[in-house]
């Protein structure tokens, strides 16, 4: 079973996903730029309904405690539109975790998301279906994002939840493995954020060969690397085999991401890549995965 904002849903149910979203968020409080407020509900119903008419059916939303998470405003929104949404427990990394969990070791991280994974998000009967996005900042694994990675880890581990983690322009994906892994955390339930931001092949492929899924999913955000090396790269994957292991987003962010704004939208994905990669001839069967089975599996809540 999958955990949305309105309740569990089963695999089959889950549809065309979208892996990594963001639709009400303020990044303000550490930015201080008003492009990374998402505030304008009827807008997000409309941004929403364009990703519904592109074949979109969920989204896994990871505005985390500390971004501006607004769980109720989610199950608003996937009443108003039919998406399956999945919200998230967990906090995202220096320098926003918020100010009361600054301090805290591991212990209180995971006990922290495991109660809102067993008791419901501020108070509401809201129940996160993921935990994330957890992150490290760009080459670097500073003290208090350790003990938030394995917190994360643990909660994973105690609740049978994926958590997907977030890699600063896809570095250190291969050191936040070894560090889950070291707590014994399944790679059916680890999902390595961003590494189509790695320009270096081989650090995505350690990655890709433990065996964890990986999230292919600042997709469209050419100002960091250009849409055409994200898709010279996901073909040689899908040569090598990996296509089972990806997931596909665009992690969008900001106010002039949205199409309301002339910005890409939601189903920029769906409108641009994935002809992109039929164009190259990656078979049906296989972009089914990448969209539709790969967020299946990975979501699922796993019983051991």
């Amino acid at each position: 079973m999958i955990q949305t904002v309105r309740g569990k849903i089963s695999k089959e149910e889950l549809g065309v996903c979208a892996a990594h979203e963001h639709l009400s968020i303020d990044l303000s409080r550490i930015k201080n730029d008003p492009d990374t407020i998402l505030d304008d509900e009827q807008g997000m119903v409309s941004e929403l309904d364009h990703f519904v008419r592109s074949g979109g059916r969920s989204m896994v939303e990871l505005t985390n405690d500390g971004m501006g998470r607004n769980v109720e405003r989610l199950r608003r929104l996937s009443e108003a539109t039919g998406v399956h949404i999945i919200t998230c427990t967990g906090f995202y990394k220096d320098p926003f975790i918020p100010e009361f969990a600054q301090g805290w070791g591991q212990e209180q991280f995971a006990e922290h998301f495991i109660s809102e994974i067993k008791e419901g998000i501020d108070g509401t009967d809201i129940y996160p279906g993921v935990i994330g996005e957890v992150g490290t900042s760009v080459n670097e694994i500073k003290p208090v994002e350790r003990e938030l990675l394995l917190g994360a880890g643990k909660a994973a581990l105690a609740t049978g939840l994926t958590m997907t983690t977030h890699t600063s322009l896809g570095t250190l994906g291969s050191k936040q493995v070894d560090m889950l892994f070291g707590l014994g955390l399944p790679k059916d339930q680890i999902i390595i954020g961003h590494q189509d931001l790695n320009a270096n092949k081989e650090e995505v492929l350690d990655v890709l060969r433990s065996g964890v899924y990986i999230g292919y999913d600042t997709i469209g955000k050419n100002n960091y690397r250009p849409d055409e090396d994200r898709l010279s790269f996901l073909l040689d994957f899908i040569e090598r085999g990996f296509h089972k292991q990806i997931l596909l987003s665009a992690d969008l962010t900001r106010k002039s991401h949205w199409k309301k704004h002339n910005g890409p939208g939601y189903d920029l994905v769906l409108n641009t890549f994935i002809p992109a990669l039929r164009k190259r001839g990656v078979p049906e069967e296989i972009i089914e995965d990448l969209l539709i089975h790969n967020p299946a599996n990975a979501f699922s809540i796993k019983e051991r």
